[in-house]
Protein backbone atom coordinates (compact mmCIF):
# COMPACT_ATOMS: atom_id res chain seq x y z
CA UNK A 1 0.00 0.00 0.00
CA UNK A 2 1.19 2.94 -1.09
CA UNK A 3 2.20 5.74 1.60
CA UNK A 4 0.71 9.10 1.60
CA UNK A 5 3.12 11.76 1.47
CA UNK A 6 2.27 15.50 2.74
CA UNK A 7 4.58 18.30 2.62
CA UNK A 8 6.82 19.08 5.56
CA UNK A 9 5.34 22.97 5.39
CA UNK A 10 2.34 21.28 6.60
CA UNK A 11 4.06 20.37 10.08
CA UNK A 12 2.92 22.34 12.78
CA UNK A 13 -0.09 24.13 11.37
CA UNK A 14 -2.84 23.54 13.54
CA UNK A 15 -6.77 23.41 12.53
CA UNK A 16 -9.60 26.00 14.04
CA UNK A 17 -10.33 23.65 16.97
CA UNK A 18 -13.62 25.61 17.20
CA UNK A 19 -14.18 23.60 14.06
CA UNK A 20 -14.71 20.57 15.47
CA UNK A 21 -17.11 22.18 18.33
CA UNK A 22 -19.15 23.89 15.61
CA UNK A 23 -19.30 20.32 13.97
CA UNK A 24 -20.90 19.40 17.05
CA UNK A 25 -23.15 21.95 17.83
CA UNK A 26 -24.76 21.84 14.30
CA UNK A 27 -24.87 17.33 14.88
CA UNK A 28 -27.11 18.50 18.31
CA UNK A 29 -29.17 20.92 16.29
CA UNK A 30 -29.71 18.43 13.92
CA UNK A 31 -31.01 15.89 16.84
CA UNK A 32 -33.48 19.41 17.80
CA UNK A 33 -30.98 20.82 20.58
CA UNK A 34 -31.07 24.21 20.00
CA UNK A 35 -28.30 26.07 20.33
CA UNK A 36 -27.13 29.52 21.01
CA UNK A 37 -23.85 30.58 18.97
CA UNK A 38 -21.26 33.03 20.21
CA UNK A 39 -18.30 31.05 18.53
CA UNK A 40 -18.09 32.30 15.11
CA UNK A 41 -16.48 35.23 13.73
CA UNK A 42 -19.33 36.18 11.34
CA UNK A 43 -22.45 38.86 11.37
CA UNK A 44 -25.14 37.75 11.98
CA UNK A 45 -26.62 40.80 9.66
CA UNK A 46 -27.33 40.10 6.19
CA UNK A 47 -25.48 41.64 3.51
CA UNK A 48 -27.01 45.08 3.05
CA UNK A 49 -29.61 45.31 0.15
CA UNK A 50 -27.84 47.80 -1.65
CA UNK A 51 -25.15 46.12 -2.17
CA UNK A 52 -26.94 42.55 -3.00
CA UNK A 53 -28.71 44.94 -5.47
CA UNK A 54 -25.57 45.82 -7.13
CA UNK A 55 -24.54 42.20 -7.39
CA UNK A 56 -27.62 41.21 -8.82
CA UNK A 57 -27.35 43.96 -11.65
CA UNK A 58 -24.17 42.65 -12.46
CA UNK A 59 -24.97 39.16 -12.65
CA UNK A 60 -27.90 39.92 -15.25
CA UNK A 61 -26.03 41.36 -17.49
CA UNK A 62 -23.41 38.49 -18.00
CA UNK A 63 -20.35 40.34 -18.00
CA UNK A 64 -18.76 38.46 -15.60
CA UNK A 65 -15.20 38.31 -17.11
CA UNK A 66 -12.14 38.44 -15.43
CA UNK A 67 -10.92 41.93 -14.12
CA UNK A 68 -7.22 43.10 -13.67
CA UNK A 69 -4.93 41.09 -11.00
CA UNK A 70 -4.91 43.78 -8.56
CA UNK A 71 -8.49 44.44 -8.75
CA UNK A 72 -11.70 46.78 -10.36
CA UNK A 73 -10.43 50.38 -11.19
CA UNK A 74 -13.50 51.92 -10.50
CA UNK A 75 -13.36 49.79 -7.05
CA UNK A 76 -9.72 51.09 -6.38
CA UNK A 77 -10.39 54.13 -6.81
CA UNK A 78 -14.01 53.95 -4.48
CA UNK A 79 -11.55 52.53 -1.54
CA UNK A 80 -9.36 55.38 -2.20
CA UNK A 81 -12.01 57.65 -2.22
CA UNK A 82 -13.13 55.90 1.63
CA UNK A 83 -9.80 56.50 2.99
CA UNK A 84 -10.03 60.46 2.71
CA UNK A 85 -13.82 60.41 3.85
CA UNK A 86 -13.02 58.72 6.75
CA UNK A 87 -9.53 59.26 7.35
CA UNK A 88 -8.71 62.26 5.75
CA UNK A 89 -5.95 60.41 4.28
CA UNK A 90 -4.72 60.47 0.57
CA UNK A 91 -3.99 57.19 -0.31
CA UNK A 92 -3.14 56.55 -4.30
CA UNK A 93 -5.83 54.21 -6.43
CA UNK A 94 -2.42 52.38 -7.90
CA UNK A 95 -1.39 50.85 -4.17
CA UNK A 96 -4.41 49.53 -3.47
CA UNK A 97 -5.03 45.50 -4.70
CA UNK A 98 -8.37 44.07 -4.32
CA UNK A 99 -7.68 40.53 -3.20
CA UNK A 100 -9.43 37.46 -2.45
CA UNK A 101 -10.73 37.80 0.87
CA UNK A 102 -8.74 39.46 3.55
CA UNK A 103 -6.94 36.02 3.87
CA UNK A 104 -5.66 36.42 0.20
CA UNK A 105 -4.26 39.40 1.01
CA UNK A 106 -2.43 37.73 4.05
CA UNK A 107 -1.10 35.17 1.86
CA UNK A 108 0.06 37.58 -0.90
CA UNK A 109 1.92 39.75 2.03
CA UNK A 110 3.68 36.81 3.90
CA UNK A 111 4.43 35.21 0.02
CA UNK A 112 5.85 38.52 -0.91
CA UNK A 113 7.86 39.05 2.09
CA UNK A 114 9.42 36.22 3.81
CA UNK A 115 11.87 33.70 2.47
CA UNK A 116 12.17 30.33 4.72
CA UNK A 117 13.85 30.94 7.88
CA UNK A 118 12.74 34.37 8.38
CA UNK A 119 11.08 35.33 10.83
CA UNK A 120 7.49 37.43 12.07
CA UNK A 121 6.56 38.92 15.13
CA UNK A 122 3.19 38.74 16.11
CA UNK A 123 1.10 38.71 19.70
CA UNK A 124 0.02 35.56 21.35
CA UNK A 125 -2.96 35.84 21.87
CA UNK A 126 -3.66 36.41 17.75
CA UNK A 127 -5.62 35.11 14.96
CA UNK A 128 -4.16 31.76 14.01
CA UNK A 129 -4.15 32.45 10.60
CA UNK A 130 -1.23 34.91 11.26
CA UNK A 131 1.23 31.87 12.64
CA UNK A 132 0.00 29.49 10.02
CA UNK A 133 0.36 31.02 7.25
CA UNK A 134 4.09 31.77 7.95
CA UNK A 135 4.51 28.09 8.66
CA UNK A 136 3.12 27.61 5.36
CA UNK A 137 5.61 30.22 3.85
CA UNK A 138 8.84 28.20 5.52
CA UNK A 139 8.59 31.34 7.99
CA UNK A 140 9.26 31.15 11.65
CA UNK A 141 5.94 32.53 13.77
CA UNK A 142 8.07 34.29 16.81
CA UNK A 143 4.95 34.39 18.74
CA UNK A 144 5.06 37.20 21.89
CA UNK A 145 2.57 36.84 24.93
CA UNK A 146 0.86 39.56 25.70
CA UNK A 147 -1.72 40.37 28.41
CA UNK A 148 -3.75 43.10 30.18
CA UNK A 149 -1.31 45.01 30.78
CA UNK A 150 -0.70 46.44 27.49
CA UNK A 151 -4.35 45.56 26.47
CA UNK A 152 -3.24 42.51 24.87
CA UNK A 153 -1.38 44.19 22.07
CA UNK A 154 2.40 44.25 21.19
CA UNK A 155 4.45 47.21 22.67
CA UNK A 156 7.27 49.00 20.81
CA UNK A 157 9.29 48.24 23.76
CA UNK A 158 8.92 44.36 23.27
CA UNK A 159 8.44 44.93 19.39
CA UNK A 160 12.59 46.18 20.11
CA UNK A 161 13.66 43.22 22.51
CA UNK A 162 12.33 40.36 20.17
CA UNK A 163 13.95 41.71 16.85
CA UNK A 164 16.89 39.22 15.99
CA UNK A 165 18.98 38.99 12.90
CA UNK A 166 16.56 37.00 11.27
CA UNK A 167 13.37 38.66 12.04
CA UNK A 168 11.95 40.47 8.31
CA UNK A 169 8.44 41.64 10.07
CA UNK A 170 6.13 42.45 12.44
CA UNK A 171 2.00 41.57 12.39
CA UNK A 172 -0.08 43.95 14.68
CA UNK A 173 -4.32 43.89 14.21
CA UNK A 174 -5.81 46.73 15.32
CA UNK A 175 -8.94 46.08 16.51
CA UNK A 176 -7.91 42.62 17.35
CA UNK A 177 -8.85 38.75 17.31
CA UNK A 178 -9.86 37.33 20.12
CA UNK A 179 -9.68 40.58 21.94
CA UNK A 180 -11.02 43.14 20.74
CA UNK A 181 -8.62 45.87 21.45
CA UNK A 182 -6.71 48.78 19.59
CA UNK A 183 -3.20 49.41 19.87
CA UNK A 184 -3.09 53.43 20.23
CA UNK A 185 -1.19 55.03 17.15
CA UNK A 186 1.85 56.82 18.80
CA UNK A 187 2.59 53.03 19.78
CA UNK A 188 2.16 51.93 15.79
CA UNK A 189 4.03 54.81 14.81
CA UNK A 190 6.96 53.67 16.89
CA UNK A 191 6.57 50.05 15.80
CA UNK A 192 6.54 51.00 12.12
CA UNK A 193 9.56 53.56 12.84
CA UNK A 194 11.67 50.24 14.71
CA UNK A 195 11.00 48.02 11.26
CA UNK A 196 12.25 50.32 9.15
CA UNK A 197 15.14 51.19 10.93
CA UNK A 198 16.25 47.75 10.72
CA UNK A 199 15.61 46.75 7.04
CA UNK A 200 11.80 44.76 8.05
CA UNK A 201 8.10 45.34 7.52
CA UNK A 202 5.32 46.49 9.40
CA UNK A 203 1.77 44.40 8.19
CA UNK A 204 -1.58 45.91 10.28
CA UNK A 205 -4.48 44.42 10.45
CA UNK A 206 -7.15 46.50 9.68
CA UNK A 207 -10.03 44.02 9.25
CA UNK A 208 -11.95 45.25 12.16
CA UNK A 209 -11.72 48.96 11.23
CA UNK A 210 -15.62 50.55 11.38
CA UNK A 211 -16.60 48.34 13.91
CA UNK A 212 -15.15 50.55 17.26
CA UNK A 213 -16.99 51.60 19.72
CA UNK A 214 -14.49 54.26 21.79
CA UNK A 215 -12.10 56.67 21.68
CA UNK A 216 -10.59 58.00 18.61
CA UNK A 217 -8.73 56.06 15.63
CA UNK A 218 -6.96 55.96 12.48
CA UNK A 219 -5.47 53.94 9.53
CA UNK A 220 -1.85 53.18 10.08
CA UNK A 221 -1.40 55.06 6.89
CA UNK A 222 -2.12 58.25 8.43
CA UNK A 223 1.68 58.15 9.41
CA UNK A 224 3.69 55.97 7.17
CA UNK A 225 3.33 54.99 3.85
CA UNK A 226 6.23 52.02 4.00
CA UNK A 227 3.08 49.98 5.68
CA UNK A 228 1.26 47.26 4.29
CA UNK A 229 -2.20 47.58 5.37
CA UNK A 230 -5.11 44.69 5.26
CA UNK A 231 -8.49 45.24 5.34
CA UNK A 232 -11.76 43.20 4.55
CA UNK A 233 -15.49 43.35 3.33
CA UNK A 234 -16.35 40.94 5.16
CA UNK A 235 -16.11 42.49 8.74
CA UNK A 236 -18.04 45.99 8.66
CA UNK A 237 -19.12 45.64 5.66
CA UNK A 238 -21.19 42.24 6.40
CA UNK A 239 -20.07 40.80 3.38
CA UNK A 240 -18.18 37.65 4.56
CA UNK A 241 -19.31 34.61 1.87
CA UNK A 242 -18.35 37.32 -0.74
CA UNK A 243 -14.98 36.91 -0.42
CA UNK A 244 -13.07 39.79 -1.27
CA UNK A 245 -10.75 42.07 1.03
CA UNK A 246 -8.22 44.84 -0.09
CA UNK A 247 -4.64 45.68 0.68
CA UNK A 248 -2.59 48.77 0.71
CA UNK A 249 1.05 48.52 -0.33
CA UNK A 250 4.04 50.38 -0.72
CA UNK A 251 4.53 52.11 -4.67
CA UNK A 252 7.99 49.38 -4.88
CA UNK A 253 5.91 46.55 -4.15
CA UNK A 254 2.84 46.78 -6.38
CA UNK A 255 4.31 44.92 -9.11
CA UNK A 256 5.60 42.00 -6.90
CA UNK A 257 2.15 41.52 -5.44
CA UNK A 258 0.59 42.05 -9.24
CA UNK A 259 2.42 38.97 -10.45
CA UNK A 260 1.83 36.71 -7.42
CA UNK A 261 -1.65 37.37 -7.80
CA UNK A 262 -1.78 36.73 -11.27
CA UNK A 263 -0.51 33.14 -10.28
CA UNK A 264 -2.39 32.86 -7.50
CA UNK A 265 -5.87 33.47 -8.16
CA UNK A 266 -5.96 35.39 -11.69
CA UNK A 267 -8.48 38.01 -9.89
CA UNK A 268 -10.86 38.48 -7.24
CA UNK A 269 -14.29 37.28 -7.55
CA UNK A 270 -16.18 39.80 -10.12
CA UNK A 271 -19.43 39.79 -8.76
CA UNK A 272 -18.16 40.72 -5.49
CA UNK A 273 -15.93 43.62 -6.78
CA UNK A 274 -19.22 45.15 -8.47
CA UNK A 275 -21.16 44.86 -5.70
CA UNK A 276 -18.65 46.39 -3.66
CA UNK A 277 -19.01 49.31 -5.41
CA UNK A 278 -22.22 49.89 -3.31
CA UNK A 279 -20.70 49.64 -0.07
CA UNK A 280 -19.18 53.01 0.05
CA UNK A 281 -22.77 54.34 -0.88
CA UNK A 282 -24.46 56.97 1.91
CA UNK A 283 -27.44 54.63 2.10
CA UNK A 284 -25.05 51.58 2.44
CA UNK A 285 -22.96 53.57 5.40
CA UNK A 286 -26.04 54.31 7.07
CA UNK A 287 -27.08 50.57 7.51
CA UNK A 288 -23.71 49.84 8.73
CA UNK A 289 -23.51 52.56 11.27
CA UNK A 290 -26.82 51.59 12.65
CA UNK A 291 -25.16 47.73 13.35
CA UNK A 292 -22.06 48.91 14.35
CA UNK A 293 -24.24 50.56 17.05
CA UNK A 294 -26.10 47.37 17.93
CA UNK A 295 -22.72 45.86 18.37
CA UNK A 296 -22.29 48.23 20.32
CA UNK A 297 -25.57 47.77 22.90
CA UNK A 298 -24.62 44.12 22.31
CA UNK A 299 -21.11 44.49 24.07
CA UNK A 300 -22.34 46.40 27.01
CA UNK A 301 -25.18 43.68 27.49
CA UNK A 302 -22.58 40.90 27.56
CA UNK A 303 -18.93 41.91 29.16
CA UNK A 304 -21.12 42.65 32.56
CA UNK A 305 -23.00 39.85 32.41
CA UNK A 306 -19.73 37.41 31.88
CA UNK A 307 -18.12 39.19 34.47
CA UNK A 308 -21.05 38.77 36.74
CA UNK A 309 -20.55 34.97 36.15
CA UNK A 310 -17.19 34.42 37.09
CA UNK A 311 -15.31 35.47 33.94
CA UNK A 312 -12.46 38.38 34.39
CA UNK A 313 -12.29 40.34 32.16
CA UNK A 314 -9.73 43.07 32.99
CA UNK A 315 -9.82 45.12 29.50
CA UNK A 316 -12.76 46.21 27.69
CA UNK A 317 -12.73 45.22 23.85
CA UNK A 318 -12.76 48.79 21.91
CA UNK A 319 -13.79 46.99 18.78
CA UNK A 320 -14.62 43.95 16.88
CA UNK A 321 -16.61 41.97 18.09
CA UNK A 322 -15.74 39.63 20.48
CA UNK A 323 -14.69 39.42 24.53
CA UNK A 324 -11.70 37.32 25.63
CA UNK A 325 -12.03 35.82 28.99
CA UNK A 326 -10.52 33.93 31.55
CA UNK A 327 -12.12 31.32 32.87
CA UNK A 328 -9.90 29.93 35.31
CA UNK A 329 -12.56 30.37 38.37
CA UNK A 330 -14.89 28.17 36.69
CA UNK A 331 -12.28 25.35 34.87
CA UNK A 332 -9.08 24.23 34.54
CA UNK A 333 -9.27 23.35 30.59
CA UNK A 334 -10.85 25.97 28.53
CA UNK A 335 -11.53 23.43 25.73
CA UNK A 336 -13.21 21.03 28.10
CA UNK A 337 -15.18 24.14 29.26
CA UNK A 338 -16.25 24.54 25.88
CA UNK A 339 -16.88 21.35 25.32
CA UNK A 340 -18.82 20.64 28.27
CA UNK A 341 -20.84 23.69 27.92
CA UNK A 342 -21.90 22.99 24.47
CA UNK A 343 -22.78 19.25 25.77
CA UNK A 344 -24.63 20.28 28.74
CA UNK A 345 -25.94 23.94 28.47
CA UNK A 346 -26.22 24.37 24.25
CA UNK A 347 -24.05 27.13 24.29
CA UNK A 348 -21.22 27.38 21.48
CA UNK A 349 -17.53 29.24 22.42
CA UNK A 350 -14.26 29.24 21.07
CA UNK A 351 -11.62 28.23 23.26
CA UNK A 352 -8.18 29.98 24.10
CA UNK A 353 -6.19 27.25 22.00
CA UNK A 354 -7.15 28.23 18.86
CA UNK A 355 -5.34 31.61 19.84
CA UNK A 356 -2.04 30.79 20.47
CA UNK A 357 -0.11 29.29 23.88
CA UNK A 358 -0.52 31.77 26.05
CA UNK A 359 -2.34 30.95 28.92
CA UNK A 360 -4.81 29.24 26.51
CA UNK A 361 -5.54 26.74 28.76
CA UNK A 362 -7.14 29.80 31.27
CA UNK A 363 -8.78 32.01 27.90
CA UNK A 364 -12.22 31.77 26.48
CA UNK A 365 -13.64 33.95 23.21
CA UNK A 366 -17.03 34.89 23.26
CA UNK A 367 -18.49 36.45 19.49
CA UNK A 368 -21.39 38.46 20.22
CA UNK A 369 -23.01 37.95 16.74
CA UNK A 370 -25.98 37.47 17.65
CA UNK A 371 -29.02 39.39 18.91
CA UNK A 372 -29.29 39.96 22.52
CA UNK A 373 -32.06 37.96 23.34
CA UNK A 374 -29.82 35.03 22.09
CA UNK A 375 -27.19 36.90 24.47
CA UNK A 376 -29.31 36.83 27.33
CA UNK A 377 -30.27 32.87 26.63
CA UNK A 378 -27.07 32.08 26.86
CA UNK A 379 -25.50 33.75 29.90
CA UNK A 380 -28.82 32.42 31.42
CA UNK A 381 -27.51 28.42 31.06
CA UNK A 382 -24.07 29.55 31.97
CA UNK A 383 -25.62 31.30 35.00
CA UNK A 384 -27.55 27.92 35.49
CA UNK A 385 -26.26 26.57 38.80
CA UNK A 386 -26.91 23.04 37.38
CA UNK A 387 -25.05 23.73 34.11
CA UNK A 388 -21.84 25.79 36.86
CA UNK A 389 -21.69 22.88 38.80
CA UNK A 390 -21.13 20.36 36.03
CA UNK A 391 -18.71 22.65 34.35
CA UNK A 392 -16.71 23.44 37.60
CA UNK A 393 -15.92 19.59 38.23
CA UNK A 394 -13.53 19.75 35.08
Amino acid sequence: MQENRIAQRLTGVAPFHVMELLARARALEAQGRHIVHMEIGEPDFPTAKPICDAGIRVIETGNLFYTPALGLPELREAIARFYKERYDVTVPASRIIITSGASGALLLAIAVLIDSGDGVLMADPGYPCNRNVVRMMGGVADEIAVGADSAYQLTPELVESRWTAKTRAVMVASPSNPTGTLMPAPALERIAALARARGGSLIVDEIYHGLVYENEYTTALSFCDDVFVINSFSKYFNMTGWRLGWMVVPDAYVREFEKLSQNIYLSAPTPSQHAALAAFEPATIAILEARRAEFKARRDFLLPALREIGFSIPVVPQGAFYIYADCSALCDDSFAFARDLLEHAGVAITPGLDFGANLASRHVRFAYTSEIPQLAEGVKRIRSEEHTSELQSH
